[in-house]
């Protein structure tokens, strides 16, 4: 297949980059039906050039198989987390803020990082709403609970629940990125802690706020939805280690008997946290559908886009990227780690990070037995690039854009996509260079 099949791929991924920011309002009314056309340009061309059936049986492959999966994890996560809810009020002196962002980071990897970001993020910033600096709360928050805190387990973050989904075993990004996580998520914590220290002083000299949050005792809401976020891991860890060897075929996709029940439960608990939960405490949330319907929509026509751009990557040295495979590749054939970092984290930045974690599961060969052994440092550095750099922008992974505009929407003078990036670029990009050259040289 020539590269142009790449091209709807591209155009999508584009439009999410720059619609939110060069036409906001056409974006907002109108990013389901944009959506909607780049993969038509993918389904219709198919079709045309393989014919109805392999069309089909390949878009419902990506649609049954992963998205599918993949929607139904976030969807809950969203749903049971929107039911929790953290009331009271603190004070953000920089070490509860730093607290805070290490419960969050820990939180991350447990509930993943849409739960622990859209749990926290209000609570920490009552407790910074009477300080005039309360910004770079916010931004260490995407980088360290709605990113790289996300990294030890399938639950954390959408690239690896991809892998997951691959056959990458449940705990084995646990076992192999645990270093990295904790040298990454160090330094930048500790980066934190010296900036908000700084800010703080300079603060004392400043006229008073009043805090617009009373004083009142830390309280957490919404208990019944624990024991749905522990019954959600312990649905996926089933499915990990139930295989009864049954499937069912939906015109011609083959769907395993242990994926299905693990969905269904999944969603099963998403709708009783529903029921369990009190209105009241959504509403101080501000919980309502409109992210997770966008991210569905989005998701949708991502994971559509890309199945030419998998069929490409799978011909390796024959197909149309093999420039990018010679990249990747060193002179003798082996894998290049640290060229695999770099590429998955600077294209998950920009792009989204579980389409670019996919890309590159696939160029480093796609068998998950192969990677999480002979190649294990190689499925390390993509996994490391994917969640870590999806802190790089707003876009470059689900929470992040929530994050920014839940702290907006209170009031906090949260900087544009290009501010956004000084600050990234400046803080996380040191870390990585030497992450990059510690762990996957």
């Amino acid at each position: 297949m020539p590269l142009w099949w790449a091209l709807p791929f591209a155009g999508l991924l584009l439009s999410i980059a720059t619609g939110p920011l060069l036409f906001h309002h056409a974006w907002e009314q109108h990013y389901g039906k944009i959506t909607a056309f780049w993969a038509a340009l993918v389904i219709v061309p198919l079709a045309v050039a393989f014919g109805i059936p392999s069309a089909t049986e390949a878009v419902l492959h990506a649609l049954l198989t992963e998205y599918m999966s993949f929607i139904i994890l976030l969807f809950a996560l969203f749903t049971i987390s929107g039911g929790i809810l953290v009331a009271g009020n603190i004070h953000g002196t920089p070490l509860v803020n730093a607290g805070l962002l290490l419960i969050g980071a820990v939180l991350a990897s447990i509930i993943g990082t849409t739960g622990a970001s859209m749990i926290l993020i209000r609570p920490i910033l009552r407790a910074n709403d009477n300080r005039p600096f309360n910004a770079h709360v916010a931004i260490f928050f995407i980088f360290l609970v709605s990113n790289i805190g996300g990294s030890l387990t399938p639950l954390g973050d959408p690239p690896l629940f991809v892998g997951f989904l691959r056959g990458v075993d449940f705990f084995w990004t646990t076992a192999n990125l645990w270093q990295e996580t904790l040298f990454v998520g160090g330094v930048v914590l500790a980066v934190f802690l010296a900036i908000d220290i700084i800010l703080h002083r300079r603060e004392g000299g400043a006229p008073k706020i009043k805090d617009p949050t009373p004083d009142t005792k830390v309280r957490i809401r919404g208990l019944a939805n624990l024991p749905l976020l522990a019954g959600v891991i312990g649905a996926i860890l089933l499915s990990a280690i139930w295989k009864p060897g049954v499937s069912v075929s939906v015109l011609g996709v083959s769907l395993e008997l242990q994926d299905l029940a693990r969905d269904a439960i999944i969603l099963a608990l998403a709708l009783l946290s529903l029921r369990v939960s009190y209105k009241s405490h959504r509403e101080a949330n501000g919980f309502n559908w409109e992210p997770i319907s966008e991210v569905a929509k989005l998701f949708a026509g991502i994971f559509i886009c890309i199945v030419p751009v998998v069929a490409i990557l799978k011909a390796g040295h024959d197909g149309a990227l093999a420039p990018l495979v010679s990249l990747v590749t060193s002179p003798s054939g082996e894998p290049n780690d640290l060229a695999y970092f770099w590429l998955t984290g600077v294209l998950s930045s920009f792009l989204d990070n579980a389409p670019t974690y996919l890309v590159f599961f696939e160029l480093a060969g796609g068998d998950p037995q192969h990677l999480m052994t002979s190649f294990a440092s190689t499925l390390a550095a993509i996994s490391a690039g994917a969640v870590f750099m999806g802190a790089n922008t707003y876009i470059g992974n689900a929470p992040n854009f929530m994050v920014y505009a839940i702290a907006r929407h209170r009031g906090v003078k949260m900087p544009g996509f290009f501010g956004y990036m000084a600050w990234s670029g400046l803080v996380l990009i040191p870390p990585f260079l030497i992450a990059g050259f510690l762990f996957f040289r």
